[in-house]
């Protein structure tokens, strides 16, 4: 049974969380409604004890006899190998006919335009999801924690990044959120995964629950959801991409699906980019600051960039990368940021102001130039594809599989 109690983490820093929001107000329309209510902050608290019990069934089912083979199943039933019906096992069966019924809201000329406004950021928007998403994320102390107790605080970045950048080139392709696509496929297996840490993390005698509430709860997975969605739009504009509306609530209507794929509570998902804005300021009041597993991952993934797989010029390359996501994070962080992350003090925005209004001239170019938008799209897309060998090099670019 959960915990009634709301954890002591949620908003156990609120002061110094008002101070990272600051500049966070400036995209937002009403400050005062933005604001929680009582209500809202207890609900919101009490989500901190809230795991994904569709998947943690799920977990508790493979891991109670023969896990080896219940683990295979799962994937073969995934993967399209063995057909749902109701000759599987009800936990697999409850969670399979769960994530194939769609939800009514789904509307798929969306998630097809949010594909192709996605693949137009290219480069950049892969930028903006490590250092605006990842990097800023990592001041939120507690999320970070889970990595604490599985010991890979340290250790793995360059993997985690690959694998992440899988995953999401995984769910941002021409039809990969249908039941066949890889996108889909991909984001069932994460989820069981993180199912699978979040029982193991549990059990440990060193995990706080009345401090932190679940390892991998809705609160810190709407966290994750908010940095693909709105931080991104909002890390895009700043670097010059243009979006009309529609294509701004298309993105955010693509991940509002991806997050219900992933267990995300439906009350937790954002139906529009201002309610987006709204989740992701309470979302932030709720974290606790950075600590020192904020640095230790800030230094790791600082250092990320001098394990990518270049064919060309690879040293070079390499340390130029490390300085353009240093000066990528200082502008979503600022210098209290950098600090909390142990990243170096002297680091300016360099690179976000010399590519900004190149890149915002091209996207105006790209709208009046007729055939000029697919090409930027197509060739977005290619480069994305491109950061796949860069992270993974000669090994497969493979999401890493449960282990049981």
């Amino acid at each position: 049974m959960k915990s009634q109690t709301i954890p002591s983490r949620h908003g156990a820093n609120k002061q110094a969380a008002y101070t990272v929001l600051q500049p966070m107000t400036l995209f937002l329309r009403n400050i005062e409604v933005v604001e929680p209510s009582d209500v809202d902050w207890f609900t919101l608290g009490r989500k901190l004890n809230d795991g994904d019990p569709l998947a943690d069934d799920l977990v508790a089912w493979m891991l109670a006899e023969d896990a080896a083979n219940r683990r295979k199943l799962f994937y073969q039933v995934v993967d399209g190998v063995v057909p749902i019906d109701s000759q599987l096992p009800g936990p697999l069966l409850a969670f399979m006919q769960a994530v194939t019924t769609a939800p009514k809201w789904l509307d798929h000329k969306q998630l097809t335009l949010a594909t192709d406004v996605i693949a137009r950021t290219g480069k950049i928007g892969m930028r903006v999801l490590r250092d605006f998403g990842l990097m800023a994320g990592y001041q939120a102390g507690a999320i970070n924690h889970t990595l604490v107790i599985t010991g890979t605080l340290e250790k793995g970045a360059p993997r985690r990044i690959a694998e992440t950048t899988k995953w999401w080139i995984d769910c941002t392709g021409s039809d990969a959120l249908n039941i066949d696509g890889a996108g889909f496929r991909s984001t069932l297996k994460v989820r069981a995964i993180h199912a699978m840490v979040r029982r193991h993390v549990a059990a440990k005698s060193e995990w706080d629950a009345s401090y932190y509430g679940l390892p991998i709860n809705q609160v810190d997975m709407q966290a994750t959801y908010l940095g693909f969605s709105t931080v991104f739009l909002i890390g895009c504009r700043l670097l010059g991409c243009i979006f009309t509306k529609e294509e701004a609530e298309s993105v955010m209507h693509l991940w509002r699906y991806i997050g219900w794929l992933m267990g995300v509570d439906e009350a937790l998902l954002s139906h529009s980019e201002e309610s987006g804005r709204v989740a992701l300021y309470r979302n932030i009041l709720s974290q606790p600051t950075a600590d020192e597993s904020s640095r230790v991952l800030g230094r790791a993934l600082m250092d990320e960039p001098l394990e990518r797989h270049y064919r060309v010029f690879p040293w070079l390359r390499r340390r130029i990368e490390k300085q353009i996501h240093l000066s990528m994070t200082r502008l979503a962080v600022g210098p209290r940021g950098m600090k909390a992350l142990g990243l170096p003090s002297y680091i300016l925005p360099w690179y976000p102001l010399l590519y900004a209004p190149l890149n915002m001239t091209y996207c105006l170019l790209a709208l009046a130039i007729p055939g000029l938008k697919n090409i930027k799209g197509k060739i977005g897309r290619y480069r994305q594809l491109q950061q796949l060998k860069v992270g993974f090099g000669a090994q497969p670019a493979e999401l890493k599989r449960m282990e049981v």
